[in-house]
């Protein structure tokens, strides 16, 4: 310890420049780390969940869960497995032994779904796979409200929402709130009875329609190409204009003898905002970016929205993560200078004032080369770690 003591005396030059570089290195890296206030742990949870329209819990558990089960137990490193069997829906949570590789698990999990599907009815919505990561929750949620038609704050919204996701440090945008738009028709008996027509005749004509149908392939000799008859529709235009029956060289259409209107279905979430109907906008961010810099730009998006928008809109922002980590950097800060200002004091009345300036150089770039990492902790130098887990279900 003396021999290198010694040899740093004789080399003060070259320890005052290792300082200095130090010191501007660990500004750098303050300044340029992502900053978070949650770290990115992967939880060993992955869960399956699977939708069945009208179904009951008994038979969700038996049509649903139970293929499910049957491969998901096949994977090796799961600790428990559990289910949930409720009317309409039902679930199959993995929870693996610690030290688990995320990315293989995932994959697992979802080969053996993919094995499932075949068993699972055909009525049923296709499995979604999700995966908890603290990083991929919502670190700013915006909410839109007021007097204005749902289709229009409907309509703003979304394009709010692609707006920001072209941000590339945004990974995702979900809208709550939101109803998914439909298509109404009401059928009128008069109209129907005076075409000579029936309820099942019309309903028939227009799920035949709906439809792509693949007519197979072409081949003229000089090349080969597909051939399809479309079908679908893709606008209330081709709802209205549907062929139901000709009559006296006249054809009958869809309108002709019933209502078509756009509408609403019955909402899955709710958004309010002092008790009023609103959407909200769930802002999440990619794994390892800088948080205070994705909220910046994410507002700066919406300021310029705002702009354009009518006057009676308001837009507030909740669940800022950004002011926790503002905080957290702020004490980071005084602390630092605090432990400056108290060593320097203390090494100063003992060893002078050229080692007091070496230790309140060093102080800074020891302390930023510590700082938290773009994990938001520095898990090699933590011995404890207490975390409060927050989680939102909407029914």
């Amino acid at each position: 310890m003396t021999s290198i003591v010694d040899v740093a005396i004789r080399n003060n030059r070259t320890v005052l420049l290792l300082f200095l570089f130090i010191f501007v290195a660990g500004i750098t890296a303050y300044q340029e780390i992502p900053k978070e206030s949650d770290p990115d742990i992967a939880i060993p949870i992955i869960y399956v969940s699977i939708s069945h329209e009208g179904i009951s819990p008994e038979d969700a558990e038996r049509l649903l869960v139970r293929p499910i089960e049957k491969e998901l137990r096949t994977i090796a490193g799961v600790k428990e497995m559990t289910a949930i069997a409720d009317e309409g829906h039902a679930s199959v949570t993995l929870e693996f032994d610690a030290g688990f590789n995320s990315e293989d698990a995932l994959r697992d999990v979802l080969q053996k779904v993919d094995i499932a599907k075949v068993e699972l009815p055909a009525d049923s919505e296709e499995p979604s796979v999700h995966e908890i990561n603290l990083s991929l929750f919502p670190i700013l949620v915006i909410t839109l409200a007021g007097d204005i038609p749902e289709r229009t704050l409907l309509t703003l919204a979304r394009q709010l929402k692609d707006a920001i996701e072209s941000v590339p440090e945004v990974l995702k945008v979900e809208i709550a709130g939101d109803r998914e738009e439909a298509v109404e028709i009401i059928i009128d008996p008069l109209y129907v009875e005076s075409y000579n027509l029936n309820y099942e005749e019309v309903i028939q004509y227009f799920v035949r329609n709906n439809q792509l149908v693949a007519a197979g392939a072409l081949d003229t000799g000089q090349g080969r190409f597909n051939i399809k008859v479309p079908g679908v529709f893709e606008s209330l235009q081709d709802i209205l204009t549907l062929p139901i029956k000709v009559d006296d060289k006249r054809v009958v259409t869809l309108q002709d003898v019933a209502e078509v209107r756009r509408t609403f279905k019955d909402p899955l979430t709710y958004a309010r905002v002092n008790g009023k109907p609103a959407l909200a906008l769930e802002v999440s961010k990619r794994t390892g970016t800088n948080i205070i810099e994705t909220i910046e730009k994410t507002r700066y998006i919406v300021d310029k929205f705002k702009e354009k928008w009518p006057k009676n809109v308001r837009i507030n922002f909740i669940q800022d993560k950004s002011k926790e980590v503002r905080d957290i950097l702020k004490d980071l800060q005084n602390n630092v200078l605090s432990a400056v200002v108290l060593v320097s004091i203390v090494i100063l009345g003992i060893l002078g004032i050229h080692t007091a300036l070496l230790v309140a150089i060093a102080i800074p770039g020891f302390v930023s080369h510590f700082s938290p990492r773009s994990n938001g902790i520095n898990h090699e130098y933590c011995g404890f770690i207490q975390l409060d887990f927050s989680f939102r279900h909407v029914n």
